[in-house]
C-alpha cells in the first residue's frame, strides 16, 4: 500500500491527511524521502553540464519535496502532540537528519558548482532575488563546513550529529519534567484563587487522573497560581518545581547536556575559523557582532534593574505589612505585584479575564489583519492531528492565500511555550504553493476558554509570525516568510502585539463572557495604563537570560554552565527576588537547537524596531493607516529574506531606529 505521507494528498488545499497517518508510517516514509533527496543531490552534483543558476541553485530549491512533507508532519505532531513512540522516532531521526544535511554540505562536487556560480555572479544576469538566493546558498555551504578537508571535515560531521542528539534529549527531558510534576490541591489550599484559576486547575485534574484540582508546570496555570495563591508555602513549592525543570538529577537532568552542547559549538566555530561561537552565529544577523548585542542589552539593563529594585522595595514593604518575614523571594514577587496592581490601578486580573475570551481575542486578531491587509478567514472543516485544532481558509479578494491552523490549549503531550511554524511555505518555484501555517500555544483549558492579558498578547504575537508567513510573496522557498535573520524575525510578531492595545480593538472584542457587554471604558483605560506595570521585573528576567546566553558563547565554553550562569548574574547584580526567564536547564530556545543560541537577545533587537515601527502608525494618526499598512506588507511582510533586513526596514521607515522608542514603550525612559 502507498504510504499516506508520500501519496498525493487529496484533501482540501492539500493539507496533510492526519486521519490517515499513523506513527508506523513515519520511519518508512523518511527512508524513502531521504533516499530520493540523496539521488536528487547526486544528480545536481554530477550534472555534466556547466553550472548555471537553473541547473544548480534552482535545482536545489526544487529538491526534497517528499522530505519536506515527511518532516513537516512529523515535527508538527512531535512538538504539539507527542507520545512515547514519537519521542523514540525523534531520537532516531535527529542523528540521521544531521548526517544527511552534513553530507550535502560536505559534497565537494556540489559545493564546487555553487562556488563557480558565486565567482561568476556578476556575469550571470541574475534578478535581485536570485542574487540573494545565490549568496545565501554559497554562504550556507561555507558556514556548514563545505570548504573543510580531511580530519576537520570528518570532525564537523561528528559534531553536527552529536548536537542533533543532544538537542533532542534536552527537549524531551524538559517535556518529561514538565508533564510528570503536578501539585494536587485540597479545599484548604484554594485560598485566594479566582474562579478562572480553579477552572483551569480542575480541567488539568482530568488529564492527571487526580481527585482534586491540580497545578501543573504549564506557564498559563502556574503563573496565575503564583499571582493569586495566598499560601506562601504552596507558592514556594510550585515555584521551586518550576525553576528546577531540567535540573532534578537522574535521567532527565539537562545540566551535563548543556555543557557538552556549549563545548561542541565552540569546537565547531573554531573549525570554521571563528574566535568563538557567538562570533560565528552573529555574523549573519543584523547585530553582526557580540559587542553590539551586549551594548543594546546593557543600555536596557541599567534602567530596568533600577526600576525593578525600586519596585522590589515597595513589594517587600507590602509583604512585611501583612506579617511576612525576611526577604522578598521569587515566589512572592508575582503575588505582591498583583496586589499592587489592584491597588495602584484598581485592576483585578480575575475581573479582567472574563472580558478576554479566547474566541473573541482570535476574532480580534483576524479583524486587525483584515483592516490592515484585506485578508479574510473562513472556518474549514478538516481532520487535523488533535481535536483541539481548528483551521481557516485565508483569502483576499476571494482568492485563496493560505491555510491557518490554531492549536491553543495546554496538554501533557505538548512541549511548553508558544510557536508558529509553516507546514508548507509560500513559493512560486518550481510550482506555486500556498502556505499552511500553524500557531501553537499553551493556554489553560477551561469552559469557557478565558485568557490572561499576557495570554492575549501571546496570541497576537504568534499571529504576527503567521502573517509573515501568509503574506509572503517571493519566488523561492528558502527565503520565504520567516526565513530571515533571527534578530529580524520577531519584528512582525512583536509589532502585531501593539494592535491588541488599540482602544477601539478592545472596545469591540473584549466583551464579557456572560453578559456580552463590552469592557467598561474605565477598565480598558486601566488596562492600557497598566501596560508597563511591573516592566522592571519583566525586562530584568528577560535581559538576564539574554546576557547569560551571550556570555555562554562569547568566549571559551564554560566547563560548568551553572557556575557560569551564577557568575554572570552576580556580576550584573541580579535582584534576589527575580529569576531568569529561562534558567540554563530549561533554556530550550538555546539548547534544543541552534536557533536562538547566541540569539535570545533578538526579541529585544526586534523590539527596538517594532516600537519604532508602530510609532509610524501613531504619527500617521491612525493605527490602521492604509498607507502605513501597505508599506509594512510591501517592504517587510511580503519580502521574507529576499533582501538584507536593514534595507527592508529602511524602505519601510526611512531610517534605522534607536533604543529610545523601546525604553519609552516599556515605561523605562528616564
Amino acid at each position: 500500500m502507498t504510504n499516506p505521507i508520500l501519496s498525493d494528498w487529496k484533501t482540501p488545499f492539500e493539507i496533510a491527511p492526519f486521519d490517515q497517518i499513523g506513527d508506523e508510517d513515519f520511519a518508512p516514509a523518511l527512508d524513502v524521502a531521504l533516499a530520493e533527496h540523496d539521488a536528487e543531490m547526486t544528480a545536481i552534483a554530477e550534472n555534466p553540464e556547466a553550472p548555471s543558476f537553473a541547473n544548480t541553485i534552482e535545482a536545489l530549491e526544487g529538491a526534497g519535496r517528499d522530505l519536506d512533507k515527511v518532516l513537516s508532519v512529523f515535527f508538527t505532531v512531535a512538538g504539539a502532540d507527542s507520545n512515547p513512540k514519537r519521542q523514540e522516532l525523534q531520537r532516531d531521526f535527529s542523528p540521521r537528519l544531521a548526517k544527511h544535511w552534513a553530507e550535502i554540505s560536505a559534497n565537494k562536487a556540489l559545493f564546487a558548482r555553487v562556488a563557480d556560480l558565486w565567482a561568476r555572479k556578476d556575469d550571470l544576469g541574475l534578478m535581485p532575488e536570485q542574487e540573494r538566493v545565490l549568496m545565501l546558498t554559497h554562504r550556507g555551504f561555507v558556514r556548514s563546513g563545505a570548504a573543510l578537508e580531511g580530519e576537520a571535515e570528518a570532525r564537523m560531521k561528528e559534531i553536527k550529529a552529536r548536537l542533533a542528539v543532544l538537542g533532542t534529549e534536552f527537549t524531551q527531558n524538559l517535556l518529561a519534567d514538565e508533564s510528570e510534576w503536578f501539585m494536587e490541591l485540597s479545599e484548604a489550599d484554594l485560598d485566594g484563587l479566582p474562579d478562572f484559576v480553579l477552572a483551569a486547575a480542575r480541567a488539568a485534574r482530568e488529564e492527571k487522573g487526580a481527585e482534586g484540582p491540580v497545578i501543573t508546570l504549564s506557564r498559563s496555570l502556574i503563573v496565575p497560581f503564583l499571582q493569586f495563591s495566598s499560601r506562601r508555602d504552596l507558592r514556594e513549592k510550585a515555584y521551586l518545581a518550576w525553576a528546577a525543570r531540567g535540573a532534578n538529577g537522574g535521567k532527565t537532568d539537562n545540566r551535563a547536556i548543556a555543557a557538552e552542547i556549549l563545548k561542541l559549538r565552540e569546537e565547531r566555530a573554531h573549525l570554521l575559523g571563528y574566535e568563538n561561537f557567538a562570533a560565528f552565529k552573529l555574523e549573519t544577523e543584523m547585530a553582526k557582532t557580540p559587542a553590539r548585542v551586549k551594548e543594546l542589552l546593557m543600555d536596557v539593563w541599567g534602567p530596568a534593574k533600577a526600576r525593578a529594585e525600586a519596585d522590589g522595595e515597595i513589594l517587600t514593604r507590602m509583604m512585611h505589612a501583612e506579617g511576612g518575614n525576611g526577604d522578598l523571594e521569587p515566589w512572592d514577587w508575582r503575588y505582591y505585584a498583583e496586589k499592587r496592581r489592584r491597588a495602584d490601578y484598581d485592576l483585578d486580573e480575575a475581573a479582567l479575564k472574563p472580558y478576554l475570551q479566547l474566541e473573541k481575542m482570535r476574532e480580534a486578531a483576524f479583524a486587525c489583519a483584515n483592516r490592515l491587509f484585506g485578508v479574510e478567514f473562513e472556518p474549514l472543516d478538516v481532520e487535523l492531528y488533535h481535536p483541539d485544532c481548528l483551521a481557516w481558509n485565508v483569502t483576499r479578494n476571494g482568492q485563496h492565500l493560505a491555510i491557518f491552523i490554531g492549536d491553543y490549549f495546554a496538554r501533557g503531550s505538548k512541549r511548553s511555550g508558544a510557536w508558529c511554524s509553516a507546514m508548507r511555505s509560500q513559493a512560486k518555484y518550481p510550482d506555486v504553493q500556498t502556505p499552511v501555517v500553524i500557531n501553537v500555544c499553551n493556554f489553560a483549558k477551561s469552559t469557557p476558554a478565558l485568557l490572561s492579558y499576557d495570554d492575549a498578547r501571546t496570541l497576537f504575537h504568534e499571529f504576527g509570525h503567521a502573517l509573515h508567513q501568509m503574506l509572503s510573496n517571493v519566488t523561492y522557498e528558502s527565503i520565504s516568510g520567516t526565513s530571515v535573520a533571527r534578530d529580524f524575525v520577531e519584528l512582525p510578531s512583536q509589532l502585531f502585539e501593539h494592535w491588541l492595545e488599540v482602544p477601539e480593538v478592545l472596545s469591540e472584542f473584549a466583551t464579557h463572557v456572560e453578559t456580552g457587554a463590552p469592557m467598561p471604558e474605565a477598565m480598558r483605560d486601566k488596562v492600557l495604563k497598566a501596560a508597563t506595570f511591573d516592566m522592571g521585573f519583566q525586562t530584568v528576567e528577560y535581559v538576564a537570560s539574554a546576557l547569560v546566553d551571550l556570555e555562554f558563547h562569547d568566549g571559551p565554553a564554560p566547563v560548568d554552565p551553572m557556575a557560569k550562569q551564577a557568575s554572570v548574574l552576580a556580576e550584573l547584580g541580579m535582584p534576589h527576588a527575580i529569576g531568569m526567564r529561562h534558567a540554563t536547564p530549561q533554556f530550550a530556545h538555546v539548547f534544543s537547537g541552534d536557533g536562538y543560541s547566541s540569539g535570545y537577545y533578538s526579541y529585544m533587537w526586534s523590539e527596538v524596531m517594532d516600537a519604532d515601527a508602530f510609532a509610524s502608525f501613531e504619527e500617521a494618526g491612525n493605527a490602521f493607516d492604509p498607507a502605513r499598512a501597505k508599506s509594512l506588507e510591501d517592504n517587510i511582510l511580503s519580502k521574507g529574506g529576499s533582501e538584507d533586513p536593514e534595507e527592508l526596514y529602511k524602505a519601510f521607515r526611512g531610517r534605522l531606529p534607536g533604543v529610545e522608542a523601546l525604553l519609552k514603550g516599556r515605561g523605562l525612559a528616564v
